[in-house]
């Protein structure tokens, strides 16, 4: 009997299997070692039959179809990773894109700042002058109304009655005659222009008469009946009254202002006076002193209580 001869058995050792490493990709996908994928096809591999060595498949070709399914699996995969990664570049490039933008972005709005901060500074700058030139406006105007107001005296006190409203002129002139008749012995033109009410409508909720505004012709004459008047309380028909000279409001505000330390500094014997347009002036230690604002007085004042 004829020995027949076995095909040789090809040893299937199994080596020891390592715990394959899983390899992280993109967005958590976990592909097996390859050491362990090659194990792994080499014990599922057909065992070449017995008999008269005709296998359906030898190892050989399975070992080239897994192959070739091995190298589709990884091509796949690497696809699947280059368009995940030029996914991540394309995002990176926006990103540095939008990036260089916000800078510029940035440059931009703080040079515009350094250009709002230099218009500012002009602003500034303009607006300073333009309040310095206001300033010196609004005290020419007061200026000139004052000086047109050079020839007026304002008498304050006069009763308010029709008898004297009516003949203002023949008032002024019986006050004349009663405080500074020398003046009329002298020969001064007393002549008034107009005599006037000031404000022209009655308050009825004012208990205290409306001042009176006269302008005279002669400015040497009113000026000498402002002198008089300083020297001593005028009357009419017995009862005191006072004349001034008239100055714009915004003036006599400024010289209202003095009145508590003008009344004090008579008190103390300081001579005082307010000279135009609203400055006071005191006698102290032999000198004239002349303040033009109430906190230079003040200042004045603590260093020589």
């Amino acid at each position: 009997m004829a020995n027949s001869t076995e095909p040789q058995k090809p040893q299937n050792t199994k080596k020891n299997k390592k715990k394959g490493a899983t390899l992280d990709t993109f967005y958590g996908a976990q592909i097996q070692n390859t050491e362990q994928t090659e194990d792994n096809i080499k014990e599922n591999a057909p065992k070449p039959s017995k008999g008269n060595g005709n296998s359906p498949q030898t190892y050989e070709e399975f070992e080239s179809e897994m192959t070739k399914k091995m190298e589709a699996f990884w091509e796949e995969k690497l696809e699947i990773m280059q368009k995940k990664f030029m996914h991540l570049q394309n995002q990176f490039d926006q990103t540095v894109k939008e990036n260089q933008a916000l800078k510029a972005r940035i440059r931009q709005l703080e040079d515009n700042d350094r250009v709002k901060e230099q218009e500012s500074i002009k602003q500034s700058q303009n607006t300073k002058k333009l309040e310095e030139n206001i300033k010196y406006l609004t005290d020419k105007v007061i200026d000139l109304e004052n000086r047109g107001r050079r020839d007026n005296l304002r008498i304050i006190g006069l009763p308010e009655k029709p008898e004297i409203n009516t003949k203002l002129d023949m008032v002024i002139q019986d006050i004349i005659k009663e405080n500074c008749p020398e003046i009329l012995e002298q020969g001064g033109n007393t002549a008034t222009d107009r005599a006037h009410r000031t404000p022209s409508t009655l308050n009825p909720q004012k208990t205290t008469p409306r001042n009176v505004i006269a302008k005279f012709q002669s400015y040497q004459t009113k000026e000498k009946i402002l002198q008089e008047a300083r020297k001593r309380q005028f009357r009419y028909k017995g009862m005191p009254i006072r004349v001034t000279q008239d100055l714009a409001s915004s003036t006599q505000n400024d010289r209202k202002a003095w009145n508590m330390i003008f009344r004090k500094a008579r008190e103390l014997g300081l001579q005082p006076r307010i000279s135009y347009p609203a400055k006071l002036t005191i006698y102290f230690q032999g000198k004239v002193w002349a303040f033009n604002k109430i906190e230079d007085f003040q200042l004045f004042a603590k260093k020589r209580p």
